[in-house]
């Protein structure tokens, strides 16, 4: 019982079958619905980035700020004073870690997209597809990297 579902118009295009028993149909509809899918996926490597900064960002926030409350006169001395240094540490590690596991999946997912099997529905094969939101995230792990050194040696 293998039953395939077609999407689309009576008088829509012929479908194509790709060699995994995708059957694409050239609609508007599906044409819209993989424009949509691709801006999802950009969506969500945008929501990857806005966490990478506020991980970093906070991480390196924990360290900076409680090396100068140390260096406050009257403060009582903390039980751990490394803990703050770690916890930043793991925290832009977080980011940075997360961020890029995240690029790589976007990767994946918009070379997917851009398969010949999905060549009927999406975009022109002969347009450049810039991604923007990619060099941003690649950017952004090299300063979350630069910070986590920056932490771990104390550079700053």
């Amino acid at each position: 019982m293998n039953e395939q579902r077609q999407s689309g118009p009576a008088n829509a295009e012929p479908s194509q079958t790709s060699g995994s028993g995708l059957i694409v149909t050239p609609t508007s509809d599906s044409h819209f619905s993989w424009i949509r899918t691709r801006l999802s996926a950009d969506s969500t490597l945008m929501g990857w980035m806005r966490l990478a900064t506020t991980l970093i960002g906070f991480g390196f926030t924990i360290v900076q700020f409680f090396d100068r409350f140390e260096a406050m006169t009257n403060v009582k001395p903390a039980l751990v004073p490394s803990l703050p240094h770690y916890l930043g540490l793991a925290l832009i590690f977080s980011g940075v870690f997360g961020l890029s596991i995240a690029a790589w999946q976007y990767v994946a997912f918009v070379a997917y997209l851009h398969s010949p099997e999905f060549h009927p529905i999406s975009i022109k094969a002969n347009l450049p597809v810039n991604k923007p939101a990619l060099a941003i995230a690649g950017f952004l792990v090299i300063i979350g990297a630069v910070a986590f050194v920056t932490v771990m040696f104390r550079l700053s």
